[in-house]
């Protein structure tokens, strides 16, 4: 996939752990560690916009594009 998730930078920057940013967005462990491992196929806006609310932060900071060719 060409889209590359940052959460666990920022979780980092934030000193923030899985468990309270799972709490504080409401989305299950299993579906934030699918996002945070690049396994997601797609994020709802609304998640989305609940991560960056938590994570004080904006969606360029969790989202990079890379093009197939960049990856390898």
């Amino acid at each position: 996939m060409a889209i590359i998730i940052h959460i666990d930078v920022m979780l980092a920057k934030r000193k923030m752990s899985v468990t309270e940013l799972s709490e504080r967005v409401g989305i299950t462990m299993a579906n934030l560690s699918i996002l945070k491992n690049g396994k997601a196929k797609a994020i709802r806006l609304s998640t989305l916009d609940a991560i960056c609310k938590a994570l004080e932060c904006q969606p360029g900071d969790l989202l990079e594009y890379k093009s197939d060719e960049e990856k390898t």
